[in-house]
């Protein structure tokens, strides 16, 4: 065991966990202020369920001994074995307890990612029992798939930090619920106005500073990997940050500070599956990639007409799928790449894509289809008029 490397991760692991208040304030900041209690709460209770279930036997479920490829059995369930020490700790550098409050700090901020898609319209109960189900379900699964032993692991996609486990997981998840749930009352003929850009502002801040330990803790360990991550993701974000403004700019006319934050979270994405596997250069030309192919992913969705009310699926979904087949091509750190003559990856790495948005899409269309049926998930127009704050949680965030 690495007293140094512990103390890293340990740190890296509260980024992360700091990541979700973070996205707490970039959505709230988005919806109207009738909503923005009950959207920071989306985020904010996954702090207390995601972790209960992790403990109980999420984690167990993704890191537990692989069963089939396909999922982990229950040898960790209720913490069964994971200690201090280094015993079966997947990183033999860290305790067991460090490798496991860690990977419990992503499967926090994934389902509440997903919350950006059907803001301002989702009863909270159905949210509950439909994000529990999720993370057991989808969530689990596909992070042993990539890195508890599973198949996608066994075939050589490569994933870093979340591309496929975090950010398309979510993205397709997201798409799913966007057309099931429906459209928000008004949409298309309302405009909806972000009620308080300098939170989103803040939350984006958050973010990219809680990213550091999502990305260079991926490296479990305190040394030039890490360094390499760290410095990765905070080029591809600033890249992205200026693309996205000159796209916005170029189609019209304005540089928007939620162009720019949104830029800087698409660039965030999209390093994510990458940052260990690139150097900063080719991180640069990630982040400019994705701030414009995420923006065309926004402009998409206004065509096709869906309603994901925070583009998760423009750039969680388009974005980690654009770096998970960009990590194909510039992989040159620990693995090889197109541009290093290997194609055969950016295949396993468009494999991987099309089985995460797969498999997650369906997944989240049965637990969608079931909660729904039984609990309820749409709020009604009357409620959604007066808001998701009062008919749900009895609060007001402002008194006018």
């Amino acid at each position: 065991m690495s007293l140094v490397d512990n103390a890293f991760i340990l740190i890296c692991a509260a980024l992360v966990m700091f990541m979700t208040p973070g996205l707490a304030l970039f959505y709230g900041g988005l919806v109207r202020s009738k909503n923005v209690l009950a959207t920071i709460m989306q985020s904010f209770v996954m702090l207390g369920l995601v972790s209960i279930l992790w403990a109980v036997c999420g984690y167990s479920l993704a890191f537990g001994t692989d069963i089939g490829g396909v999922i982990g059995g229950m040898d960790f369930a209720f913490l069964n074995g994971v200690g201090m020490t280094t015993d079966g700790s997947p990183a033999d550098n860290l305790p067991h307890l460090t490798f496991m409050i860690f990977q419990c700090m992503f499967a926090i901020i994934t389902p509440a990612l997903i919350s950006g898609a059907f803001a301002e319209r989702m009863k909270f109960a159905g949210f509950l029992v439909f994000s529990a189900l999720w993370l057991l379900l989808v969530y689990a699964p596909m992070c042993h798939w990539v890195w508890g032993g599973g198949w996608l692991g066994q075939m050589g996609a490569l994933d870093f930090a979340g591309g496929a486990v975090v950010h398309m997981s979510s993205g397709a998840a997201a798409l799913c619920c966007a057309l099931l749930i429906g459209k928000r009352k008004g949409h298309g003929s309302t405009a909806f106005i972000p009620h308080n850009l300098p939170m989103t502002i803040l939350g984006a801040g958050i973010l990219w500073f809680g990213w550091f330990g999502f990305n260079a803790g991926s490296a479990l360990a305190a040394d030039g990997l890490a360094a390499n991550a760290f410095v990765t993701t905070h080029m591809a974000a600033a890249a992205a940050a200026l693309s996205w403004l000159l796209a916005e700019w170029m189609h019209g006319g304005k540089a928007t500070t939620l162009g720019a934050a949104s830029g800087a979270v698409a660039g965030l994405v999209a390093i994510t599956p990458a940052a260990g596997f690139v150097t900063p250069m080719w991180a640069i030309v990630i982040g400019f990639g994705a701030g414009i192919i995420c923006y065309g992913g926004i402009m998409l969705k206004n065509k096709l007409g869906y309603d994901d009310a925070l583009d998760v699926v423009g750039i969680h979904g388009v974005g980690g799928t654009f770096g998970a087949l960009a990590t194909g091509v510039f992989a040159t750190i620990g693995a090889e790449g197109l541009i290093a003559g290997n194609a055969n990856q950016l295949w396993i790495q468009f494999v991987s894509v099309v089985a995460t948005w797969v498999f997650c899409f369906a997944m989240t269309f049965v637990i969608f289809k079931v909660v729904d049926k039984t609990i309820g998930l749409k709020a009604s127009e009357p409620d959604e008029d007066k808001g998701m704050d009062i008919a749900e949680h009895s609060e007001s965030a402002y008194q006018w």
